[in-house]
């Protein structure tokens, strides 16, 4: 047997292929799900590690040749790079691969620092290519991808994920996405970086495919977690009428622009008959310099229309915020909690959000913008980030403050509309003004995930 044979035969042993997912928002990761079935459709028996909800097995990374670790957001990362020394310890000569969003935006540093291979985007293609070139000691050429159908049961159990909650009702949650990708340029986030305005449909097959999968070990409701469902409504508005056909009970949340909302408001009725429980819209803020320095393309009347037209057919809009960035003023704050109060969304917002502060990473689009600029911001390459800090040194204190009574409170079990009321009291005594009176007969619960932590 020749050496490459050889290579081949080992690349191929059950286990020689690790993927590790780090974390991804509560939910099944979609960073092993779809590599996981394009591995095995090339004909390699992969192993994976969630260790967001399991430990790191040992055994299975002392049987790896290869090791993927996803990594598509800032939080996963940073847990990543806490892995690589545990892995090098374990298994020395392991060939070690980050994929996702966050791999390519910190490759240099990733790079340098005991990983053989980063990924960005499309990342279950190119990880097929990546293993096989491993096994033929040659680049391939990347083939259009076939429909991916999953083979492996190594995940695991959805009931170890967050649910589904409602007014006293739980739900099993899976996990797809229709669409890589986003035709849009916000320069606060990650994707643009790496996809350039792009976004490239799934096929249909693949995503109903994971549905069915899901659905058979349980899931009574699905999370479609594109960047932004709505990039190609037709496409999405397809998959969910055969969703609906073969599993009319099924519910479904997903994320879209607020101005996705407004242009294919003529859909709402129809996606609330097909099982829409919820919307997640990244509004981010209600100040026009900061929404015009985010190039988000929505202002605060278009929030209210957004609100109204999802509401009135019966499912609810959860808003998702950056409160704190460079140029967010303590007045701009209160306006973001005020609003939330008088459009009864107390509990259409996780508290975290008040929390949340603006991440600047390597190659971020928002270093184009003359208003960072004028920040002279430094690179701290092991926090993966640029450091700023707010012109108002009372920003600063209000996040940590913030911060630490949200996790306390997240930790204690504190309701969310007394979280809410104490934040509002912190930022109202900070600028000199009286606290807000708590209104809690017209803010009722709302439908939610409750994996509330992510970044």
């Amino acid at each position: 047997m020749d050496k490459e044979t050889q290579t081949f035969s080992a690349m191929h042993t059950p286990g020689a292929v690790l993927l590790i997912s780090c974390y991804e928002l509560g939910h099944r990761p979609m960073g092993l799900t779809r590599p996981l079935g394009a591995l095995g459709a090339a004909g390699f028996f992969p192993n994976a590690i969630d260790i967001a909800v399991e430990p790191l097995d040992a055994e299975k990374v002392k049987r790896a040749r290869f090791i993927g670790i996803s990594v598509p957001m800032h939080t996963a990362l940073r847990l990543g790079v806490h892995l690589l020394q545990r892995i090098r310890d374990l298994n020395p000569d392991v060939s070690i691969c980050m994929y996702g969003l966050y791999a390519e935006l910190n490759a240099d540093y990733l790079l340098s620092h005991g990983v053989d291979f980063c990924i960005g985007g499309e990342a279950s293609t190119q990880l097929v290519v990546l293993v096989q070139s491993l096994v033929e000691e040659k680049r391939l050429d990347r083939q259009r991808p076939r429909p991916i159908i999953l083979k492996n049961g190594k995940l695991p159990s959805l009931e170890k994920y967050a649910r589904f909650e409602d007014n006293g009702e739980v739900r099993t949650v899976g996990y797809t996405e229709t669409t890589h990708g986003c035709k849009h340029l916000c320069t606060h986030c990650p994707i643009p970086p790496v996809y350039n305005g792009k976004f490239y449909p799934v096929q249909r097959e693949t995503v109903l495919d994971e549905i069915q999968k899901q659905v058979a070990e349980g899931a009574t409701h699905i999370t479609f977690g594109d960047p932004d469902f709505l990039n190609g409504p037709m496409h999405g508005l397809r998959i969910l009428r055969a969703m609906h056909d073969a599993f009319p009970n099924l519910t479904f949340d997903f994320t879209t622009k607020i101005e996705h909302i407004l242009k294919n408001r003529k859909h709402f009725p129809e996606f609330a008959e097909l099982g829409c429980r919820f919307v997640i819209s990244a509004v981010e803020s209600l100040s026009d310099r900061v929404l015009t320095i985010l190039e988000k393309h929505h202002a605060r009347a278009d929030v209210e229309t957004a609100i109204d037209i999802v509401h009135s057919v019966g499912v609810a809009l959860r808003p998702t915020w950056v409160p704190f960035t460079p140029w967010t003023t303590l007045d701009d704050y209160l306006e973001i909690l005020e609003f939330v109060d008088t459009h009864r969304l107390v509990y259409h917002v996780d508290p975290v959000q008040y929390a949340v502060r603006l991440l600047i990473p390597p190659s971020s689009y928002l270093l184009n913008r003359p208003e960072a600029k004028a920040l002279f911001l430094t690179l701290d390459q092991t926090a993966f980030s640029y450091i700023w800090a707010h012109p108002d040194a009372r920003m600063d204190e209000l996040h940590k403050t913030v911060n630490a009574l949200v996790q306390n409170d997240a930790r204690t079990g504190v309701d969310t509309l007394e979280t809410f009321y104490r934040i509002w009291k912190l930022a109202a005594d900070m600028q000199g003004q009286a606290a807000p009176k708590q209104n809690k007969t017209t803010n009722l619960p709302a439908p939610r995930i409750t994996e509330a932590w992510f970044c």
